[in-house]
């Protein structure tokens, strides 16, 4: 199996688990004389399955994400890598937005405020930390398919 296979299959079991959550919720409890509407022990096997099949995934995706080299090094490397990109980006984003605020004065006797950074050279910046961004999670989805999930 390839690694991007396990990915999605980590993925369809973490929305299993969120939809058993929810199943076992509405059989939780019910009127005298009721019955509930599934059978709230087959569900709670269900579950017990699904999250030790979960932690199988993840045991093996970390592994291989850990032993895998890329230009940057592993591929979790370029994993925090990746995602430094994107906070940094998401950081300087706000900033612009807020230096970039335009105030409107209706009298001279009201203050007047300026932006403290240069927005031009902020929104460059943020321009080649998309790109960067792009160009690392290209590298990143091409490996996840053409590397084998370790055991």
């Amino acid at each position: 199996m390839k690694l991007s296979e396990a990915l999605i299959l980590r993925a369809d079991c973490q929305k299993r688990i969120e939809q058993l959550r929810q199943r076992l919720i509405r059989s939780a409890q019910v009127q005298e004389g009721d019955q509930p509407p599934e059978n709230p022990q087959a569900l709670i096997a269900e579950l017990e399955a699904t999250v030790n099949e979960l932690a199988d995934l993840i045991k093996r995706i970390n592994k291989t994400n850990s032993l895998t080299n890329l230009q940057e090094g592993t591929i979790s490397d370029a994993l925090a890598a990746r995602d430094t990109l994107l906070l940094k980006r998401s950081v300087y984003d706000s900033l612009v937005n807020a230096a970039a605020v335009n105030q409107s004065r209706y009298s001279q006797a009201e203050i007047k405020s300026f932006s403290t950074v240069n927005i031009a050279e902020l929104q460059s910046y943020m321009d080649r930390l998309a790109r960067d961004y792009r160009e690392l999670d290209t590298r990143i989805q091409e490996a996840n398919w053409n590397t084998e999930l370790l055991d």
